[in-house]
């Protein structure tokens, strides 16, 4: 794997835009749920106000669907405090489908490299957010938010990348250990605002594997940067790695601006 140190641009990655999924077989993760299977969004969760946070949502069906990388394509805002259901890959309010998952067999994306403690806190100086937030209130990112994961992911100088550290609280945990929306959570915010440009944008499709569970208290650095655009559509790559720069979580994110 190349790991590209200048992060001036991470190359376009665009095998996420077409979701493969595999028949079901017996006793799998995908053959596992059924429309009897409930999904309910805390209301605390929020991305945009009223709406789930994307990576969050990413995050439960990948947890799901096995250790592999996983896709998922989200058709529309998903409500909070709403049951749902869960079809194998698929996320229902009623016969509405809000969002789809399969297991992936894409390869993992270039990602932005791993930086230093100092460096990623010197990097939050420079987060956007804290001069304009469009959505203040976001469980991941909001500037508003005493409970959220509070990430600040600033622009490194001289660099496409943002970076942000991360010690998850013991509150985020089940006996220890950060579930995996959470950890999709922390991946997903910063690559919004790795595409930069003032650029307004709801996250459309994830794709992302995590290596390990993540504990509460670890310290850990989280770093993002843009990977192309086309139109409306804008591409990210995003990354969480320990302060000593072991790869614990990474995703392939599309972007679509809102107009």
């Amino acid at each position: 794997m190349v790991y590209l140190s200048d992060c001036g641009g991470i190359p376009s990655y665009r095998g996420l835009m077409s979701l493969h999924h595999p028949p079901a077989t017996p006793g799998s993760a995908q053959a596992a749920g059924s429309a009897s299977s409930p999904v309910v969004v805390d209301e605390r969760f929020n991305g945009p106000p009223r709406s789930a946070n994307g990576g969050y949502v990413c995050g439960v069906l990948a947890a799901r669907l096995g250790p592999g990388p996983v896709a998922v394509r989200l058709f529309r805002p998903l409500p909070l405090g709403v049951p749902l259901s869960l079809d194998g890959g698929r996320l229902l309010d009623g016969d509405t489908v809000l969002a789809q998952a399969a297991p992936s067999t894409d390869t993992r994306p270039d990602l932005p490299p791993a930086v230093s403690l100092p460096v990623a806190d010197s990097a939050t100086t420079h987060f956007a957010g804290h001069f304009q937030h469009p959505f203040p209130t976001c469980f991941g990112c909001g500037t508003e938010r005493a409970d959220g994961l509070r990430l600040s992911p600033g622009r490194i100088p001289g660099t496409a990348c943002v970076a942000a550290p991360w010690r998850p609280e013991p509150v985020l945990a089940l006996e220890g250990t950060v579930p995996t929306p959470i950890v999709w959570t922390a991946l997903d915010c910063p690559g919004g605002w790795a595409i930069g440009g003032g650029t307004v944008a709801v996250l459309g499709t994830m794709l992302g594997q995590t290596f390990r569970p993540v504990v509460a208290g670890e310290q850990l650095v989280v770093t993002a940067a843009p990977a192309g655009a086309s139109g409306r559509k804008h591409h990210a790559v995003s990354a969480v790695w320990t302060a000593s720069g072991e790869l614990v979580a990474w995703s392939h994110q599309t972007w679509i601006e809102v107009e």
